[in-house]
Formats: structure tokens, sequence, C-alpha cells
């Protein structure tokens, strides 16, 4: 038994299960935008947390095997679950078929159009895992396939796509890919040794920055005209007014010649942001 528990934590932390809190807002938060017009069940709800934990475990798990012998040369992340021997490779295969196939069934247990939708929506979180090799906009990437989320679970509940929900799905985007920049500077000296691809890397850390604030500041913009296309509460502006002071604060801590504030930015500054819009749109629902 206490073997078992052990390989669950090794799995968890292979995943950054914690990280999670990250984009489960958003889709939580899309799945009350759409709670609005239809009713949703128990059911429901289950199937779109389940489909998501099983996309993202099968996503991370895919990405730790692709970047196991990187993660080996690589000082800060040698000590990830494979490449410290933690976990083997066929180990963390079974895991990812697994979690791909419970992501699977969670999508068809919503719709069959969600079935269907599930292959690609697949193919692209995974293939995030390759683009490092071979684009410095890997980081948009990464946003673009995260922020298929939302509009997930919208069309799991109910059955068809609106632009209004796109501008939830958009803020996603840009809000990871504003992070995933600033959290890259940390190898910037490696992935440039090792011919990897990354904005730091390739232009410099201070552009880099800069393009992430960029990317940050149209998160703010794309909240704005999601409140905007669903006609919401006012007092959403008070909560994206909370989420504009992170971002700002997350640019504070995070500087180009100084990055020992990078993990408190990207998990406990993220988070906050993340809950903050949660907050938000339950709130405006009540009025």
């Amino acid at each position: 038994m206490e073997y078992i528990k052990n390989k669950i934590r090794v799995y968890g932390r292979m995943i950054k299960f914690s990280h999670t809190i990250f984009a489960l807002p958003f889709v939580l938060s899309a799945v009350v935008m759409a709670w609005e017009n239809h009713s949703p069940s128990i059911l429901d709800f289950f199937w779109i947390l389940t489909a998501m934990v099983g996309a993202r475990s099968a996503a991370m798990g895919f990405n730790r095997i692709v970047d196991a012998d990187i993660d080996l040369k690589n000082e800060r992340t040698a000590i990830r679950e494979i490449p410290s021997g933690l976990l083997s490779k066929n180990e963390s295969f079974a895991f990812v078929i697994l979690s791909s196939l419970v992501f699977i069934v969670s999508a068809a247990m919503l719709s069959r159009l969600c079935l269907v939708l599930s292959f690609p929506v697949l193919f692209f979180l995974l293939f995030y895992s390759y683009t490092k090799r071979f684009t410095k906009y890997c980081h948009l990437y990464l946003g673009f396939a995260i922020s298929l989320a939302p509009v997930g679970a919208w069309i799991a509940i109910t059955g068809s796509l609106a632009w209004s929900i796109v501008f939830l799905s958009l803020s996603l985007m840009t809000y990871i890919a504003g992070f995933d920049i600033l959290y890259s500077c940390q190898d910037i000296d490696f992935d440039k040794k090792e011919g990897l691809f990354s904005l730091p890397s390739k232009i410099g850390p201070e552009k880099a920055m800069f393009i992430s604030s960029l990317l940050h500041g149209c998160t703010i913009v794309f909240l704005l005209a999601m409140y905007a296309a669903f006609g919401m509460h006012p007092i959403f502006l008070i909560f994206l007014s909370i989420i504009g002071g992170l971002l700002i604060a997350e640019h504070k801590l995070v500087k180009p010649d100084d990055l020992q504030h990078i993990n408190i930015a990207f998990f406990h500054v993220n988070s906050a942001i993340s809950v903050s819009l949660l907050i938000g749109v339950v709130a405006q629902g009540f009025f």
C-alpha cells in the first residue's frame, strides 16, 4: 500500500498536479457562464473535470518523456522524475496512455461532438513537446493548446461554439504564454548551448519580457471583451482590476537581471490571478 502511495506522489510531482490551478479556474468560469442559459448536471461537471485532468496529465507526462534526455543535462531539471530514475520511460508511457484514455472516455461521456474533438485536441496538447525544437514561439503554442480547455467546457455544456467564450480562451492563451516566457528565462544559457528555441534565448531577456508584458496586456483586453460580449455585471470589473494589479506585480518581481523571485511569480501570483477570475465570474453571476 505504501508503495502505491509513493508512486502516486511521484506521478503527481511529474505532471506538476498543483499547477492545474492555473487553467482550471478558466474552465470553471466557462462552465459558470454557460450555466446562465443551460443546466449542466453533476455528471457533466464531473466529466468536464475528469477530461481536463486526463488531458493535462497526458500532456505533461508526454512532455517529460520527450524532454527526458534534455532534462538530464540541465542542472535545474535533472532532479525530475525520469532523469533522476524515480520513474522509467515505460512507466511514464503507460501513464500517458491511461491519461489519454481517461480524456477520450470523459469526452465521449459528454457528447459525440466532444468525442470527435478530443482527438485533435489531444494531438495539439502532445505536439507542444516538440515545438521548442524548431520555433521560438513555442510559448504561444503552449498558450493556444491550453486555451482549448474553456472552449471545450463550453461546447460540452451548450453543444455549440460562441464568440463570447472565445475571448475567455484568448485571455487564457495570452496569460499562459506571457508567464511561460518569464519562466523560460531561467534556461537562456542552457537553451543556447543545446540549440533549443525560446524567445528569451533568441531575442534576449529584455525584449522577451517586454513581449510578455504585452501579452498580459492583451489578457486584460480579452477579459474586457468577454465582459462586454456577455453583458456581465460591473462587479466583475473590480476583480479584473485585481487581476491587472497582480499581473503588474508579477512583472515587478521578475527582472532580466534578477530571477530570484521567479517561483513566487510563477506559482503564487499566477494562482491568485486564476482564482480572482473565477471569483469574479461567480460574483457577477449572483447579480
